[in-house]
């Protein structure tokens, strides 16, 4: 056969376009799979915890952009449903506090249905290859439950998707603590020292404390989920630290967290 090519020229020649051309009609036709795939599993996806965006991490337009948040309760969910921007932000809604991932395995995920459904609307079952977002935030209650479901997500990432928080890809969402207005002026305040400057520089204010997500109406918690909006990326400095610590925090209820907690958080 090669010595058949070399002495013509012409048939080598239409071979060899021949292959070339069966390589392209290849390479479009794994093309056109790869997003007929991609479409039929967007089409497929349903979970009763999402609501989803039009756009993905991935996506050519406006893929770097895609947030979901994931949140308790649905009068926090009411609000940034309302509030939120549909192309590119998607909001999970957890019905109750998650499990305590800490000591437990994989299959755990499976049989637990918020962390199964958490898992499929990230898209991470496989690895963060499939990440369906490129920010997840953590948007909770600013008090105690809140930061207990904070610490929860937290440990269920560590636990089972640790790719996900090293990659930088996990945040945590701040929102106001005080609102300081009166008829002309309004602040809002993330911190008791804001409060009491805002106090001293707005006569005549009135003060409202945010107990939970769900008291922000949903036009005011436009401004905090748009352009300044304000995120905490959640960073590891040293992931040989984090057993250590998830142990302390999530495992047993030892005397010295008991301690802890007495001296810190109470």
């Amino acid at each position: 056969v090669v010595d058949f090519l070399h002495k013509n020229r012409e048939a080598a020649k239409r071979l060899e376009q021949r292959i070339i051309n069966n390589e392209k009609l290849r390479k479009d036709l794994n093309a056109v799979k790869k997003e007929a795939k991609e479409n039929a599993r967007k089409i497929a996806f349903k979970n009763p915890n999402l609501r989803d965006c039009k756009y993905h991490f991935g996506d050519r337009k406006r893929g770097d952009e895609s947030t979901v948040f994931i949140t308790e309760g649905q009068s926090a969910a009411g609000s940034i449903v309302s509030s939120r921007d549909p192309n590119t932000q998607a909001i999970f809604v957890m019905t109750g506090k998650p499990q305590n991932a800490y000591g437990r395995g994989k299959a755990e995920v499976y049989k637990n249905e918020l962390l199964y459904n958490l898992m499929m609307a990230l898209g991470v079952e496989e690895g963060i290859d499939g990440l369906r977002y490129n920010r997840v935030v953590l948007a909770t209650d600013a008090d105690v439950d809140g930061f207990h479901i904070r610490n929860l997500l937290l440990t269920f990432f560590l636990t089972y998707f640790e790719d996900l928080v090293v990659a930088g890809h996990v945040y945590i969402l701040e929102t106001p603590l005080f609102r300081v207005r009166n008829k002309r002026d309004t602040i809002y305040c993330y911190s008791e020292k804001e409060r009491d400057a805002g106090l001293k520089k707005v006569k005549g204010a009135e003060v409202t404390r945010f107990k939970g997500l769900g008291e922000i109406s949903p036009k005011e918690f436009s401004q905090f989920i748009g352009e300044d909006i304000k995120l905490v990326k959640v960073a590891i400095d040293k992931m040989s630290e984090v057993p250590q610590t998830l142990e302390f925090y999530m495992g047993k209820n030892t005397p010295e967290r008991r301690e802890y907690i007495m001296e810190n958080m109470l």
